[in-house]
């Protein structure tokens, strides 16, 4: 069985930093792109990062270029996602998410989400 379990959300000011895990198992986690999701409050989803399977290749929504940064450790089956200058905006639940194309399609192989709260 495919689980996904985010952690590291939480209550931030505007500016500041948070840094999301998500713990994969019942499945071979290196062999799998995968994505990072949010959903804001009265919103439909939205994809915001994605890295290949090796770690080599990532990818940003415009919004949070430069800002995020996606990562993984596949010795230890984790993705991350380090976010710096947060903002208001950028509250939302996040998801991981196993996949890159058409991750929004399905929400199967999403976790339950860590809620970002950004807010002074």
């Amino acid at each position: 069985e495919v689980q996904l379990v985010e952690s590291g959300g939480g209550l931030v000011q505007p500016g500041g930093s948070l840094r999301l895990s998500c713990a994969a198992s019942g499945f071979t986690f290196g062999s799998y792109d995968m994505s990072w999701v949010r959903q804001a409050p009265g919103k439909g989803p939205e994809w915001v990062s994605s890295i290949n399977s090796g770690g080599g290749i990532t990818y940003y929504v415009d919004s949070v270029e430069g800002r995020f940064t996606i990562s993984r450790d596949n010795a230890k089956n984790t993705l991350y996602l380090q976010m710096n200058s947060l903002k208001p905006e950028d509250t939302a639940v996040y998801y991981c998410a196993r996949g890159r194309v058409g991750v929004l399609s399905s929400r199967r192989y999403w976790g339950q989400g860590t809620q970002v709260t950004v807010s002074s």
